[in-house]
């Protein structure tokens, strides 16, 4: 299994990381590996369903008008 290495995390994100690992009874390295994995695989199924949506839109949406969609739910 490939290793990767992560410089320079700040140790309030390491607190955080640790206090997690421990409620969820993981070390940190575990807890860790599942926030990355969970995360990835949300991110796959989330651009899956873009593009199975998009398949049916007649038209695909201009940069400016992604641009604003992303700037409203920020608001």
């Amino acid at each position: 299994m490939p290793t990767l290495t992560i410089r320079n995390i700040p140790e309030h994100v390491i607190r955080s990381l640790k206090s997690l690992a421990a409620r969820n009874a993981r070390s940190m390295e575990q807890e860790v590996r599942e926030i990355l994995e969970e995360n990835a695989i949300d991110r796959i199924s989330a651009l899956e369903q873009i593009e199975k949506s998009w398949k049916r839109q007649t038209r695909r949406p201009k940069p400016a008008e992604i641009d604003r969609w992303i700037r409203s739910g920020r608001e």
